[in-house]
């Protein structure tokens, strides 16, 4: 039976990236004949240490330990038939493991869902940035057989370093993301506050604040029918604007998804930004929500403009979208199901679980 190890940082059901890059495939691949074996970093006693601000000597112990454990996998490699590298193998700027791997195996497939090429460090960790090294995304690419991109704009800066590139969307398991009660016109109508809501975390609050001014004008200008909803980031507030927030729930995800009866995923226009794979978009439309989205990056591609939802530019458009929605119930229920079509076919485990069967045979 061939055997996979994934070299990931995160333990299971804690990464977005893992959750969605592969992690709702290993069920299917355990099916389809392949044993695999997940190798983390970062236990769930680390998680609690290293993301938040000082903490020095601890963080210093994390990294220390994660290289024994990458040791360990290099001592092991050749008791597997493939390699799986989820973006890096450590957290810090070094290529060794990478090439290690490719030189005593060969069969490795690096995945990638971000800009990861460029600095991009978490709030709680700015003072170590001086230990990240971007380019070595280009590196590890050159030290892979395959390489697994998850939208085109990734894809296309892989294939300056690697002939081996295939696109794999991000995707959702519509079996988890699914709409409640959201069927017909009646569904889409609520007889108490709209809600607007957007899901993510302390990282990507950022985005979510870019469409407050759009909020403010709205709440201003439908008094008392509007509720704004953040979920991932629980002890979220906002001086001016009245929000509600959740912290991240699997238990109660698709639940806390389905009471928005719009989804927003506001994002600036910059390289960072092209290379993200719309994953909120794709998990409010599978939803059967509404959905509105930065005319940015990938998410061009997710929305066809004013079929499965809307793309916005400017914050006039975002006013005018959202008040469209706002007023217009079967608009709401048009767009909601047109988007949750455009996920099944498209963006969901089951589209895409033979895409990712087709790279592991190749490499056996």
């Amino acid at each position: 039976m061939p055997k996979i190890l994934f070299i990931v940082d995160h333990r299971l059901n804690r990464s977005p990236s893992q959750r969605y890059r592969f992690e709702q495939y290993l069920t299917f691949f355990k099916q389809q004949g392949f044993e695999w074996v997940l190798s983390e970093i970062i236990s769930e006693k680390d998680d609690k240490i290293f993301y938040q601000s000082k903490k020095y000597i601890a963080k210093t112990w994390v990294i220390l330990k994660s290289i024994l454990i990458r040791f360990n996998d290099l001592k092991r490699a050749k008791q597997f038939d493939v390699i799986f590298i989820q973006r890096e193998a450590l957290l810090i700027g070094s290529s060794f493991f990478e090439k290690q791997f490719y030189k005593r195996h060969r069969k490795i497939i690096f995945d990638f869902d971000d800009s990861i090429w460029l600095l991009d460090t978490s709030p709680g960790n700015k003072k170590f940035e001086f230990l990240k090294n971007p380019q070595k995304t280009r590196i590890n690419i050159q030290h892979a057989h395959i390489v697994i991109a998850g939208n085109s704009y990734l894809a296309e800066y892989a294939k300056q370093f690697h002939k081996q590139v295939v696109v794999i969307p991000t995707t959702v398991d519509t079996q988890f993301h699914f709409p409640i009660q959201k069927v017909t016109v009646e569904d889409y109508k609520r007889d108490g506050k709209i809600i607007i809501g957007w899901s993510g975390s302390i990282s990507t609050i950022k985005h979510f604040e870019m469409a407050i001014p759009a909020l403010l004008e709205l709440d201003k200008k439908y008094p008392g029918r509007l509720e704004f909803h953040v979920m991932g980031q629980g002890n979220y507030t906002h001086p001016v604007l009245q929000v509600v927030s959740k912290n991240w729930n699997p238990k109660t995800e698709n639940a806390d998804l389905n009471a928005f009866d719009i989804g927003i995923m506001p994002l600036p226009d910059n390289e960072w930004v092209k290379g993200k794979c719309g994953l909120k978009g794709i998990t409010y439309m599978a939803c059967g929500t509404p959905t509105i989205m930065s005319a940015v990056g990938v998410n061009t591609q997710i929305i066809q403009h004013g079929e499965n939802g809307f793309l916005a530019h400017t914050h006039e458009e975002w006013v005018r979208y959202l008040s469209q929605l706002i007023e217009d119930v079967e608009l709401r229920h048009r767009l909601g199901l047109a988007g949750r079509k455009t996920v099944v076919e498209k963006y969901s485990v089951e589209a895409n679980k033979h895409h990712y069967l087709e790279v592991l045979k190749s490499l056996i």
